[in-house]
């Protein structure tokens, strides 16, 4: 299946951002482990990088993962249902909707994060502690976004896990 050029090119920069963040996040670990045990004094900066840039990492690849098709899927029982269009059907539109209240929750527990992360300021680095949860947000709303997309377009479901069940 080939995909909009468009589409490669986000999933490309998606990708890219996910590694420069995996760089930083090694060479910093590495850094801070050889200070430590070889000289005796680390990076204070090294842990709370590392953590910030992981949950980056992480919410960027959820996002980029959703139009793909590749979060963990249950597909077992609706595969079942492929050969029922009306039951086929309703489930795909009862899974669209939960994704999509799913999102509505994940982002508005998010921005109260945000909003609270705003007046305090991580110890060490000194960045407003909203930067923690922002990638939540802003992949709530992506994926919020794409599911909304496809309950409008009403696409087939991606059944491609199904053959992984076990």
């Amino acid at each position: 299946m080939k995909t909009a050029p468009r589409q490669n090119r986000l999933t490309r920069a998606a990708e890219t951002a996910m590694a420069a963040c995996l760089a930083v996040m090694a060479v910093s670990v590495f850094l801070n482990v050889v200070l430590r045990y070889g000289f005796g004094s680390g990076v204070a900066a090294a842990e709370e990088l590392s953590r910030l840039l992981f949950v980056w990492m992480v919410f960027i690849g959820a996002t980029a993962a959703y139009p793909a098709g590749e979060h963990m899927a249950f597909t077992g029982l609706v595969a079942m249902l492929k050969d029922k269009p009306a039951a086929f059907g309703f489930m795909t539109l009862l899974i669209r909707l939960l994704v999509l209240l799913s999102c509505v929750l994940l982002a508005w527990g998010a921005w109260q994060q945000v909003r609270v992360g705003l007046d305090s300021h991580s110890v060490v680095l000194g960045y407003p502690v909203a930067l923690l949860p922002l990638p939540a947000l802003l992949c709530a709303l992506a994926i919020g976004a794409m599911a909304l997309v496809e309950l409008v377009r009403r696409p087939p479901l991606h059944l491609g896990h199904g053959a992984e069940v076990e």
